[in-house]
């Protein structure tokens, strides 16, 4: 029976344990008690009523939020092996007046805000101080290791930013890391010959069979840790932690004191086990209401919300996770009857699994076979050999594993050590695939459609049943063709979501499936953590429509740069918000007329470009966009000669990235054959540049490739661009940025235009050995942006071109040399059948001498 106090019967268990789980309820059954508490929020007993709908499907959670601070969350996950799961299930099957206990939210939320507010302001204090402090310290001769303390609150800072999705965030002190070794549970595994807590209490405890004198033992055990730590007054986990276990401890004991006083004959309270010395200590009321007395509050929600086995693991970051929720499940099923399996939810084995299951009657048994034979479906689906002669001899090695070890039964370490050793051969990679698909597991929860919920999340849930998009757990690509209607709806909706912040779909760079302007793709997983992402938004608006066009509409200010306006409506565009892609154009149009940044109308081209290029495709009017286009061509052309000045190095890189992004967005507007207005604007800016001295070396260099691949110079023309910037009178350094410029991270111009390949090698092989020393690193760096098939090419062509720079002539088919590579009577012959096969129309004459080869060939081998 569980430790008591009178009519009070308390069950220490552990969160998500199969083990606790079934003794639990047999305790329960035993007890029969009229009053169960048990340690959650007491805002989510508003949800209780739906505990027997057959829509809500465990894994979930209860998700409490502040209403004005939405990312101000936490979870308390529920899984069907969990303790508390089956007890509120029992009580609610027997009608069981049941209440929630833990310290409520609506004051452990605003302790927690008011902490990182503090925390916050403390950091700007911190920062301020050290900005006044700077001068100071640079006159003093400070390095900048005088900043490193700053850095420790605000990465502090940033991970509480960040969060916990499953309880509020512990500010872990600084001298914590020495306490580490102090946890109770990993003094009693390392005693009990165990190499940590968690493998010494999931072996006695989740993985044993069903046990009512469990609880009492796991009182015990707690109380004398609890009684050891406490000897030196300091706990391993630090001054904060205490503070809110003694809050929330406080509470407990005073919900504890109100049922006694309701009347209740058997109390049952089901909490963490740690928990159970502190309730029952003989701590007065008066003490416990002094403790609880002035607490600040905030306004909190609470709704259910799906959950999934990969965010109940411990993996996760989820403190009271478990490492292997999949197999769990599966020991909960193995001691459930053939009638309960069909009811259980969710159901995580297949038809075959089940029927197993039904013709095996142990249960220890079929925690063995049962798994293996799991993971032989999962591998044979995977296209990986496992026969049942594996599955065999995996069970024996198993079971003999765990009679070495002096264990009754095997458990997931001796089947995985089988699984490793029969299966696998010896290979780590297949378990890899079974932790993932099996012993973690892709499992999501449902929850009913009447639980409270926002506009907003109705709105998401309507569409994804409309678009048929099912959230999943499990990572799944999704290939869409926009020239089909149901594919485009399916991009407008997640790049609506997108621009809210909810990251239920990323974009997948799949080449194979996004050839073309009209595919796209999706890399989709459902994760809890959007539930609060999906309440945050809904401050924006009802619909995701409302909502994605109200967020980026107040993202943007009178202060917001030319680039991001243009990025905006590539967003809008993508979404299908046609009014705001309307509105955002003219905005665009108002700011470009006056502004004099070429370099942010430069950047702006780009994703205006792209607008352009996809406006067929998404059925958007790009007429007003191409005028808004060729106007910033215009502007940008205007300034470009001037804007490319007195630059230094780094200037003129960043430079000469948007002048390349905007050629090639100024391309795609023009593939039509219009614009030529802002077409000759663009090239003429570029010929000033390419002729001038003024600008960059880079700069310069890569106006006049750009110019030549547009087939605006000739080649004499380069050839003088050439010998006037590689000339010996030209600093080094110049040359080599505009050869660097030039070539633009490609060698086909060299291998491919002889004049262009000796002006080149003029030049090196001109320069005296301390010049060629001081640019040899920056031609090195140019050459080394070059492919390896250009690279080995480059090397080739040199082998053969002869000091005065053009490349040796091929020996030609048919020359008297000794050392040609091919005897040309043999080589005529295939003459007449590639003629005829290539359609070459080689001369009469050269035909006519390949036949007579061909008849002496044919008389020879009569001969």
């Amino acid at each position: 029976m569980a430790t008591s106090a009178d009519n009070v019967h308390f069950f220490g268990i552990r969160h998500h344990g199969p083990g606790c789980a079934r003794s639990l309820l047999q305790a329960l059954e035993a007890l029969q008690p009229d009053c169960l508490l048990v340690e959650g929020p007491p805002e989510g007993e508003a949800l209780l009523p739906m505990l027997q709908s057959a829509e809500l499907r465990p894994p979930v959670a209860m998700l409490v939020y502040m209403q004005d601070e939405p990312s101000q969350a936490a979870f308390y996950p529920f899984a069907e092996f969990s303790p508390e799961w089956q007890a509120l299930q029992w009580a609610s099957r027997q009608g069981v007046a049941t209440r929630f206990i833990d310290l409520p939210q609506t004051h452990g939320m605003a302790i927690e805000f008011a902490r990182r507010e503090a925390l916050k302001k403390a950091a700007q204090e911190a920062v301020e101080a050290d900005e006044a402090a700077q001068p100071a310290d640079t006159e003093d001769g400070a390095s900048d290791a005088g900043q490193e303390p700053d850095a420790a609150p605000a990465e502090a800072l940033a991970d509480m930013q960040d969060g916990d999705a499953h309880e509020p965030p512990q500010e872990v002190p600084a001298n914590a890391a020495r306490h580490l070794h102090r946890d109770p549970l990993d003094w009693l595994a390392h005693a009990a010959g165990f190499d940590d807590g968690e493998s010494w209490w999931n072996r006695l405890v989740e993985e044993r069979g069903d046990s009512e004198a469990l609880f009492e033992s796991i009182g015990e055990v707690m109380t004398a840790a609890r009684e050891e730590l406490s000897k030196d007054g300091e706990h391993w986990r630090g001054e904060e932690y205490m503070k809110r276990e003694a809050l929330r401890e406080a509470h407990m004991r005073q919900c504890i004191r109100e049922a006694s006083k309701a009347g209740h004959q058997r109390i049952a309270v089901v909490c963490g086990a740690w928990h159970v010395p502190a309730l029952r200590a003989s701590v007065t009321a008066k003490v416990d209401s002094a403790l609880l007395k002035g607490l600040p509050k905030a306004k909190v929600l609470a709704t259910w919300a799906p959950w999934t086995y990969r965010n109940l693991a411990s993996s996760s970051g989820y403190g009271a996770g478990v490492t292997s929720p999949g197999w769990y499940q599966h020991l909960w099923q193995c001691y459930q009857s053939s009638p309960g399996l069909e009811s259980n939810q969710p159901q995580t084995l297949d038809g075959e699994a089940q029927a197993a299951i039904k013709n095996v009657v142990s249960p220890a048994t079929l925690r063995t076979a049962g798994w293996l034979t799991r993971v032989a479906h999962l591998l044979r689906d995977k296209d990986l050999d496992c026969s049942s002669a594996h599955i065999i001899e995996a069970t024996r090695l198993s079971e003999s594993l765990a009679a070495l070890r002096g264990q009754p039964v095997p458990g997931l370490d001796e089947i995985n050590e089988a699984i490793v050793t029969v299966i696998c051969m010896g290979e780590d990679a297949p378990l890899r695939l079974i932790d993932e698909e099996l012993t973690v597991g892709h499992v999501l929860g449902q929850v009913p459609a009447d639980v409270p919920q926002v506009p907003l999340q109705r709105d998401i849930e309507q569409q994804q049943k409309s678009l048929r998009l099912k959230p999943e757990a499990a990572s799944k690509l999704l290939a869409l063709d926009l020239r089909k209607d149901t594919d485009l709806a399916r991009s407008h909706f997640l790049h609506r979501l997108r621009l809210l912040g909810i990251d239920w779909g990323v974009r997948a760079t799949d080449a194979q499936r996004n050839r073309g302007t009209f595919r796209e793709s999706w890399q989709l997983q459902w994760e809890p953590e959007l539930a609060v992402r999906i309440i945050e938004a809904s401050v924006h608006g009802a619909t995701v429509a409302q909502a994605a066009t109200a967020k980026l509409r107040s993202s943007l200010t009178p202060e917001t740069s030319l680039p991001e306006i243009a990025q905006a409506i590539d967003d809008a565009l993508l979404a299908d918000l046609p009014q705001l892609v309307e509105a955002l154009i003219a905005t665009l149009a108002q700011r470009a007329a006056t502004t004099g940044d070429v370099a942010q109308l430069l950047q702006a081209l780009p994703p205006l470009a792209n607008v352009y290029r996809y406006g067929s495709v998404r059925q958007t009017d790009t007429a007003l966009l191409a005028g808004v286009i060729d106007s910033l061509v215009l502007r940008a052309a205007i300034g470009l000669p001037v804007a490319c000045m007195a630059m230094d190095e780094d200037a003129a890189a960043a430079m000469k990235t948007k002048v390349l992004a905007a050629h090639e967005a100024l391309r795609l507007r023009t593939s039509d054959g219009e614009a030529q207005q802002a077409v000759d604007a663009w090239r003429l800016a570029l010929r000033s540049l390419a002729m001038g001295d003024a600008a960059a070396a880079l700069l310069r260099g890569m106006a006049c490739r750009l110019l030549l691949d547009e087939q605006l110079l000739e080649s004499a023309e380069i050839v003088r661009q050439f010998n006037r910037n590689l000339s010996l009178g030209a600093a080094p350094m110049d040359v080599a940025a505009w050869l660097d410029g030039f070539l633009n991270q490609q060698a086909l111009v060299l291998l491919h235009d002889e004049s262009i390949w000796g002006a080149v090698d003029a030049w090196l092989s001109g320069l005296g050995e301390v010049q060629f020393a001081q640019i040899l690193p920056l031609v090195r760096r140019s050459f080394s942006t070059f492919s390896n098939h250009e690279r080995q090419s480059l090397g080739d062509k040199v082998k053969r071109t002869p000091m005065g720079g053009v490349a040796a002539p091929s020996p030609a088919v048919g020359a008297a040399d000794d050392a040609a590579p091919w005897d040309e009577s043999r080589a005529l012959l295939a003459l007449p059948v590639l003629n005829e096969l290539l359609g070459l129309n080689l001369p009469q004459a050269l035909m006519g001498k390949a036949q007579a080869a061909t008849e002496f060939d044919a008389a020879a081998a009569k001969v």
